[in-house]
């Protein structure tokens, strides 16, 4: 609306001064938006739902002549059908029609669109589709800065250095500075400290913890299938994986090519099979009686979706049924994308110790197993002899497992069974005795490794056809493995290409989205907000780039920096942007009340799992150590009650009990209360933006949660062996007022450090 207001209040100076031309009206940022929302679900790119065969996201389509009426004539407002159908007062003739429940066009719309049809009408492609401009900017600041200048405002001074440090430390690696840190930062008044800090945070292993979240949401990861059973599944060497590949700045093309299709690169190691795993994290449905074909082609429908949602910014799911209804995306080639994701078995993958050979011990094994047959083939009557002589005292002493073994038939019997009564029989010493504990000993070796699950391309690809409405059961048309024709083609590709062949389509330097997904959804994190707000919506649909040279510059930064997250972490915290003060001024709360011009920082509360790790911080009982299965805190009775099947969680003890909240236990049915009352995710599907809701239930959850009434009885002690001013300090790396400290000297120690941790300023990022 700001937009549009602008427009009008410059138009009608335009009217004043007639001599002076209007305003060239853009397409991209000024009438697109507006058909978008109002005409191209009836006149877009869906001929199925096409009204009055009348499309108007393409020029060719206004244009066309339908016996002698056309939607829009370039210059000619009487003669432009959808104008006089715009400004009808006929609710019969009215567009958008009273049926569709969309309120009519504001002025400021039809003013638009009224002087874009007298200057030409000239379309404009979809500016995601066009790959990134390269601008004359040089950074982050000259881009914002240029801007504010143009609405006449000013950017706000830096934060204070206390501020600084704890925004920078929590952005980059979900922790709070210790005092220490903040007070050896403040000490240092040279121009490298900052930089010197941002480099520490950037190499500190907890990077990987606070931005591998990032991505585990967009991965939609749980520990657990899903659905009403949600039994527990293992996959967290995922997770660790992804934690380590982001601390190694692994570029962002390999990490995505990896994760989509690493088990079909040569000579696949082990690491790049485990980040596959990516695209393991959908449901899986263990009720019984369910047509498993059924949900297999659900768990494809997901990876297709997330795919799109993930590296595109595109809604391709909405085109599952149908094409889509206002992006240039066919059914047909949703089905292309669909074949991609068709063509694998879905197995879980053994990962052992590092220092375990375990091929030389396979082979050993296999070895042994050979000897053993041939002893006992070699001396089979000795076990028959003892056999037979079994009278029924001796077989009342024998363990119930031998007691069964005895019951099965002797041709039926496996060769663990026969080993182990051979062994039980005459197998109690010399070499029975040596080949039999060192068979054991490997098989233990063998069986004690990590699971986690994988994809792996079937040596024969399925048949994909499309689904008439997306029902599996009304196979149609056969299609190939293909990409949407509105984007960058294959470069030699074969005549079947696989994931491998996509994943390196995704990332290429031709493709227009990719990299400006990326770093417009970093930019988010540290911003609350991205360049295009509608982060998981790049098409029609979603909104324009505040300010898209910038993006644009990330974008072909991001490419330039050979794909280096941490390059793109750098720029941004070093800016003057991301440094400046949070603190609202009168002239912004009247020209800006949003910050989408970003006149000052933001004042974001944190996700849930740092709200977590900064009490466990500041109480002094954080575990920091990286990886490794999940743990389980303290969560109230009952939770694990409400699903479908009663799941036990006992409470880990030692270190494990506290964990960074990364590391927690998460069943998607039910997920631990502390961590949905602060918005984390499910993980049912992709999640691209936390929410950050603001609830009496947090407060609620602060003051009497068990983990955060323990985490509060560690900060009494450091309040009765330290002070009041130290445990202050913990939980918001600043000083207490004085005022703020007669307040809080009032308070017995557990209530004061009950309230240090409830603190808004605790959970906010300052």
């Amino acid at each position: 609306m700001k937009r549009l207001l602008l427009f009008l209040s410059t138009l009608a100076g335009a009217t004043l001064h007639a001599a002076q031309p209007q305003p060239q009206i853009s397409f991209n940022r000024d009438v697109r938006p507006i058909l978008s929302e109002n005409c191209f679900a009836c006149h877009g790119f869906d001929p199925k739902h096409r009204q009055a065969d009348l499309r108007l996201d393409t020029f060719a389509g206004a244009t066309e002549d339908h016996d002698g009426s056309r939607g829009i004539v370039p210059g000619d407002l009487t003669q432009s059908a959808a104008w006089q159908r715009i400004i009808s007062t006929d609710p019969d003739e009215v567009m958008p029609p009273p049926k569709s429940h969309k309120p009519p066009l504001s002025p400021a719309q039809r003013t638009i669109l009224k002087t874009w049809i007298e200057q030409g009408a000239k379309y404009e492609r979809h500016w995601s589709f066009e790959p990134p401009k390269p601008s004359p900017g040089s950074s982050i600041d000259s881009f914002i800065q240029d801007r504010l200048a143009q609405e006449k405002l000013s950017p706000s001074p830096a934060a204070s250095p206390a501020t600084l440090i704890r925004r920078v430390s929590l952005d980059l690696t979900g922790l709070p500075p210790t005092p220490e840190e903040v007070a050896a930062f403040l000490a240092d008044p040279s121009d490298q400290a900052y930089s010197k800090l941002v480099d520490r945070l950037l190499q500190s292993p907890h990077y990987g913890e606070r931005w591998g979240r990032w991505w585990l949401d967009q991965a939609r990861y749980a520990d657990s299938n899903g659905y009403s059973i949600d039994a527990p599944r293992q996959i967290w060497k995922f997770r660790d994986w992804v934690i380590d590949a982001l601390n190694a700045d692994m570029p962002f093309d390999q990490f995505t090519i990896e994760q989509l299709a690493g088990d079909l690169l040569p000579n696949a190691s082990e690491s790049q099979k485990i980040a596959t795993g990516f695209h393991r994290n959908t449901q899986i449905n263990q009720e019984g009686g369910i047509d498993k074909e059924q949900f297999r082609i659900d768990s494809v429908f997901d990876r297709v979706a997330t795919t799109g949602t993930v590296w595109l910014g595109l809604s391709i799911g909405c085109a599952q049924c149908h094409d889509h209804k206002f992006d240039p995306i066919e059914q047909k080639e949703y089905y292309q994308l669909f074949a991609f994701f068709n063509n694998q078995d879905e197995p879980t993958l053994k990962i052992f110790d590092q220092n375990l050979d375990v091929r030389e011990l396979t082979q050993e094994f296999k070895q042994l197993e050979t000897r053993i047959k041939t002893f006992i083939q070699d001396h089979a009557s000795e076990l028959d002899a003892w056999e037979a002589g079994l009278t029924p005292a001796i077989k009342k002493s024998l363990s119930s497992f031998l007691t069964k073994i005895l019951a099965v038939p002797k041709n039926k019997r496996s060769f663990a069974q026969t080993q182990s009564l051979f062994a039980a029989s005459v197998g109690g010493v010399g070499t029975f005795r040596e080949l039999n504990d060192r068979y054991k000993e490997i098989d233990t070796l063998l069986n004690q490794g990590v699971t986690t699950l994988v994809m792996k391309e079937l040596p024969k690809p399925r048949k994909t056809t499309v689904f008439i409405k997306g029902d599996f059961t009304r196979p149609a048309d056969e299609v190939t493995p293909g990409t949407p024709g509105v984007l960058h083609p294959f470069k030699s590709a074969p005549l079947q290409p696989n994931r491998l062949d996509l994943a390196k389509w995704i990332v290429s330097p031709e493709n227009p989205l990719t990299a400006r997904v990326i770093v417009n959804r970093i930019w988010q994190q540290y911003f609350g907000r991205g360049l295009v707000e509608t982060e998981n919506d790049f098409g029609m649909q979603g909104t324009t780039p505040s300010h898209p040279e910038l993006l644009d510059w990330l974008a072909t930064e991001l490419l330039a920096k050979k794909w280096s997250l941490k390059d793109i972490h750098r720029l941004i915290v070093t800016s003057h942007t991301y440094r400046q003060s949070s603190s609202n001024r009168p002239d912004l709360r009247e020209k800006d009340p949003g910050n989408y011009l970003l006149a000052r920082q933001s004042r974001l509360r944190l996700d849930a799992e740092v709200v977590r790790d900064v009490a466990l911080s500041a109480s002094g009982l954080l575990a920091p150590q990286i990886g490794g299965p999940p743990v389980y805190p303290p969560i109230p009775d009952g939770v694990m009650g409400q699903g479908q099947v009663k799941r036990t969680w006992t409470v880990s003890k030692g270190a494990d009990r506290y964990r960074r909240g990364l590391y927690t236990f998460i069943y998607r049915a039910s997920p631990p209360p502390t961590l949905t009352v602060f918005d984390a995710p499910e993980g049912f599907t992709t999640c691209t933006r936390r929410i950050r809701s603001n609830t009496p239930l947090q407060a609620l959850t602060l003051m009497n949660d068990s983990g955060f009434f323990e985490f509060a009885t560690a900060l009494e002690k450091i309040i009765q062996s330290e002070s009041l001013d130290a445990a202050f300090r913990r939980c918001t790396s600043r000083p207490p007022h004085p005022d703020e400290l007669a307040i809080l000297q009032k308070l017995d120690p557990l209530t004061a450090a009950r309230t240090l941790l409830n603190l808004d300023e605790t959970v906010t990022r300052e």
